[in-house]
């Protein structure tokens, strides 16, 4: 989902911040006690306030300079897909009224207005700025310093400003509140990873555990680079977290992305509300390891049509519910825990075995650690498929290929790493090669393998990556031995020699000084 620009060698895909970084800075200032879980609301609600009206302000103005246009007619608006944005709740109204005790309710007033001029945003938009823990005096000087940017304009939007700053705080986000707040967060490398390798061109992309929603703005971002039509792809999404919801649909709203995100937040699981659905992909990044996900509950149901999951972990739970959404030439590709790869717990082993046996099983990523805000430890991405036999791609259902990329990627700050631009796309190319039907794929020692299913079954169905790769080809030592041996004794006594000099030395100076080592 992230924004990034590419540094000029394009080895790095880091944001390049610097008022996101300010802003930050002035809002952070302002949580005092408060959770972050509850701030990322206050502060990305003021930012999609401030969005909506700069967008509405220019069409405003517009419609002011010409003379048969009314520009108080709502109908103006929403012809050209921008909010509609009452009086009441306008930016003007809110930065002339900033040092106002009254600030609070004056942007929970312009909430509830916006709310009820579009239907969108129903429920969606947060309202607790009249809280008495939210200092008053510290919300109006973020008004105050967001009034200084322009966000939802033309130009802006062309340069995805909004975009920027919503993933730079999002990840800010994310990381300040640790695991329980990096769930609903995927680090963009991997989301950009997964789309690049998916292409999700058109047909019905899904995703049944959506956090923010950034698995669909980085698909309709790849669509755009390479010159698609965004209206050519439906978006479905389920979210069970009630405020990560809400903000996956301002996050598809901010950016005109019509989507189905469900009437309500649900468990994907226990209220599917999609039920009927068949995407032609998924793209997802389930939560890790959950054991109280209700299987106990669950035992006879239809999805587990390759073995009932363990009630203690939903990894293979999620894995079924994918299949079980995929259309008859659909394809997923999610994140999952390493685990995975190799679990024979509660019958694991046996659903996996049952998966890579019925040619599901289309490829592995093993990816490097560090990756995730939820956890340190390495995960992997799996892409499974329903037709992997000679139709959109070459007949591939009687092997998995596996990429081992382990040592990829770049430490970006002490705990976080990312994979490049170039890696990504490495990796990515590698997939389509071996996929597609005038692809010129080639096993590379350390790094991929394409195994046949009778490799896989020799190795019990463990799909760990490493396994199959195998170790990176070393450099041939082509020095002549006798050679070899001879420069290297006369490098060891050069530095004998040289380790003397230094130990006369040192001790001429500790002499000269009355000290002795004899």
């Amino acid at each position: 989902m992230k924004t990034k620009e590419k540094s000029k060698d394009n080895k790095s895909n880091t944001a390049s911040v610097g008022f996101e970084e300010k802003l930050w800075a002035t809002a952070d200032k302002m949580r005092n006690n408060m959770d972050p879980a509850e701030y990322k609301h206050v502060i990305l609600g003021l930012i999609f306030l401030k969005y909506i009206s700069d967008a509405f302000e220019e069409k405003h103005q517009e419609l002011k300079q010409d003379e048969l246009s009314d520009p108080e007619d709502r109908e103006e608006y929403v012809a050209e897909n921008v909010f509609w944005v009452p009086k009441e709740a306008r930016w003007a109204n809110l930065k002339n009224n900033a040092r106002s005790k009254d600030i609070g309710k004056l942007v929970d007033d312009a909430m509830i207005a916006i709310e009820k001029e579009n239907e969108t945003l129903r429920g969606v938009l947060p309202k607790q700025y009249a809280r008495p823990d939210l200092d008053k005096t510290k919300l109006g000087e973020i008004i105050d310093v967001i009034s200084d940017i322009d966000i939802g304009n033309k130009e802006s939007q062309s340069k995805d400003m909004l975009g920027r700053i919503y993933e730079y705080f999002i990840g800010r986000f994310a990381s300040a509140e640790g695991k329980g707040g990096g769930e609903f967060y995927t680090p963009s490398c991997a989301v950009r990873l997964l789309v690049e390798m998916l292409e999700p061109y058109e047909g019905r992309v899904f995703d049944p555990c959506c956090g923010s929603g950034g698995m669909f703005v980085q698909s309709e971002k790849f669509i755009e680079a390479h010159g698609g039509n965004k209206d050519n792809i439906a978006i479905y999404g389920q979210e069970s977290n009630p405020t990560t919801w809400r903000l996956a649909k301002m996050n598809l709203a901010i950016r005109g992305i019509s989507g189905n995100l469900g009437a309500q937040h649900a468990d994907s699981f226990h209220n599917d509300q999609h039920k009927n659905l068949k995407a032609d992909f998924i793209i997802a990044n389930p939560p890790f390891n959950i054991s109280d996900w209700g299987g106990d509950r669950l035992v006879d149901d239809i999805r587990w049509k390759y073995g009932v999951p363990p009630a203690g972990n939903a990894n293979y739970a999620w894995i079924q519910h994918f299949i079980h959404h995929l259309s008859p030439a659909g394809i997923a590709g999610f994140v999952m825990a390493n685990g995975s790869l190799s679990s024979n717990t509660s019958g694991e082993g046996e659903i996996r075995k049952s998966l890579v046996q019925n040619g599901l099983v289309d490829c592995i990523v093993a990816m490097p650690d560090k990756l995730f805000y939820t956890t340190g430890i390495p995960a992997c991405l799996w892409f499974v498929s329903r037709d992997r036999h000679n139709h959109k791609y070459r007949d591939r259902h009687n092997e998995v290929l596996f990429i081992d990329a382990r040592k990829l990627g770049t430490m970006v700050t002490r705990k976080l790493r990312e994979l490049t631009e170039e890696e990504i796309l490495r990796i990515a190319d590698t997939y389509h090669q071996w996929r597609n039907k005038k692809g010129k794929y080639e096993d590379i020692k350390g790094f991929c393998k394409a195994a046949s299913i009778e490799e896989l079954e020799k190795n019990n169905f463990v799909l760990t990556p490493g396994r199959y790769v195998g170790f990176e080809a070393e450099e041939e030592d082509d020095e002549v031995f006798e050679e070899k041996m001879a420069r290297l004794t006369k490098e060891l006594s050069e530095q004998f020699a040289e380790s003397k000099i230094l130990e006369d030395r040192i001790k001429q100076n500790l002499a000269s000084i009355g000290y002795s080592l004899n």
